[in-house]
């Protein structure tokens, strides 16, 4: 087992690393930015390290920083939470040249999943259902118009090496396609650095499902259910709960099985999450993977029992998933909302500084989160501020103590997105499981009664 592990990332993730580290008997270093002195996981790690100026390129995200910080503490890993570096292929390789465990995937497994579409032709051929779309990236308008025609209309077209809505259009005639191209590439490649981007067919009211998946480094792939992430706006997730109100058991045990064999064809190893969008007739189709742990990781670890940070500490030490994992077996329900600093009407991300902090508890609640009274939110960074969780013999328990909670969440100094997830919990539709990725425009053009 590692004796040092630094956490190369900042905020609740941060901290709900260190705190599995304790756990396992493990010291920790934090990093931090100047803007993140007085941070949570600054002052509960056994060290620190300051990596750079407030920016994220200039401290989150420099590698020769975060590699120094390493070297001058003589760390064994390296975590990299998720966002910033969680993903990098290249941070994972200087990891390995310096002698330092990425706790994650190989970097040719970030390299493959991270290009959406060779991972997209890829789980293809394990047999993984696709979202019919073109071959790889459309080089030209010529070849753009030509899959159009074989795709169908309406299209959505995607940066092929990023997420998060950047570089992406839909497009739902001819005279929309070739302006949305140029738009998706050039956004692309201020995003990304690339400009490739390819083509799917747009589901017009699909539900966004995503199963979480464990693979050691020893061959062995499994997965531990899936996760309902359809509440969303700007592609950005706000509600996420397990199991999906849509999938039963036999359609979980199919299609957990396909998944697990196409992972274990590409030698898959560490923490990641398979992505799929569900069509209103019931079809699912893969978009792509996260080859991290997600933001939402919590409500799979409720309902399953499995510490999913101690299991990525421990597969890269070389352990079995039965010493990592052990037997998963399903549990009630739980449900997520992330808490943002931000307007809850426009988005607007909200810096200031938090004047009250009392988070709720209770029977099946949890909060993941490195905020405090005084605390300091930056403008620099996510506007992640807190993880709400709650658990439940069923989903309707999951809801009404998640109503309880978020009453009881006192947050003052800023605003938050706690308001906008009150009005979601009390919708009639979520409360009977009518989700999928418009529901937020639908309960905005009600008025949210």
């Amino acid at each position: 087992m590692f004796q040092k592990i630094l956490v190369a990332n900042r905020g609740e993730i941060a901290l709900r690393v260190i705190c599995a580290c304790k756990e396992l008997g493990i010291s920790t270093v934090a990093v931090y930015s100047d803007a993140d002195r007085n941070a949570l996981h600054v002052r509960f790690a056994d060290e620190a390290v300051c990596i750079g100026p407030a920016r994220s390129s200039e401290s989150y995200l420099n590698i020769p920083q975060v590699i120094s910080a390493a070297e001058i503490t003589n760390v064994d890993a390296i975590h990299p939470g998720y966002g910033f570096l969680s993903e990098n292929a290249n941070f994972a390789k200087v990891c390995q040249a310096s002698k330092i465990t990425f706790i994650g995937p190989r970097p040719e497994i970030l390299e493959l999943m991270g290009e959406k579409d060779r991972a997209r032709r890829e789980m293809k051929s394990a047999g993984v259902p696709t979202v019919p779309g073109s071959d790889g990236v459309i080089e030209d308008e010529a070849q753009l118009v030509k899959e159009a025609e074989k795709i169908g209309y309406p299209l959505i077209l995607k940066a092929s090496a990023g997420g998060g809505g950047r570089g992406m259009r839909v497009v739902r005639n001819l005279e929309e396609l070739v302006p949305a191209y140029q738009t998706a590439r050039n956004e692309a490649q201020q995003a990304f650095g690339t400009p490739d981007v390819y083509a799917e067919k747009f589901l017009e009211r699909p539900r966004h499902i995503e199963f979480q998946v464990l693979g050691d480094e020893h061959g062995k792939v499994i997965h531990l259910g899936e996760r309902e992430c359809s509440i969303q706006r700007r592609h950005q997730k706000l509600v996420e709960e397990s199991p999906s109100p849509a999938i039963d058991a036999r359609k979980r045990e199919e299609l957990g099985a396909v998944v697990v064999k196409a992972l274990e064809k590409v030698g898959y190893t560490n923490a990641g999450t398979v992505e799929f969008l569900m069509d209103e007739d019931g079809s699912i189709y893969f978009i792509e993977m996260n080859t991290r742990i997600q933001v939402e990781h919590p409500v799979t670890e409720r309902v399953t029992g499995v510490d999913l940070i101690k299991a990525q500490i421990k597969i890269s030490a070389g352990e079995t998933l039965e010493a990592a994992a052990g037997q998963v077996h399903f549990n009630g329900h739980a449900i997520e909302c992330r808490i943002n600093a931000e307007d809850p009407e426009t988005f607007v991300p909200c810096a200031g500084r938090i004047t009250a902090y009392q988070p709720p508890g209770g029977t099946g609640v949890r909060v993941d989160s490195a905020a405090y009274t005084g605390a300091y939110i930056p403008p620099y960074y996510d506007s992640l501020i807190a993880k709400l969780i709650t658990h439940g013999r069923d989903r309707a328990e999951a809801i009404a103590r998640m109503r309880r909670a978020l009453e009881m969440f006192v947050i003052e100094g800023i605003k938050t997105s706690i308001p906008l997830q009150r009005r979601i919990l009390a919708d009639p539709e979520f409360a009977a499981g009518r989700l999928d990725t418009h529901f937020l425009e639908r309960m905005f053009a009600a008025g949210g009664k």
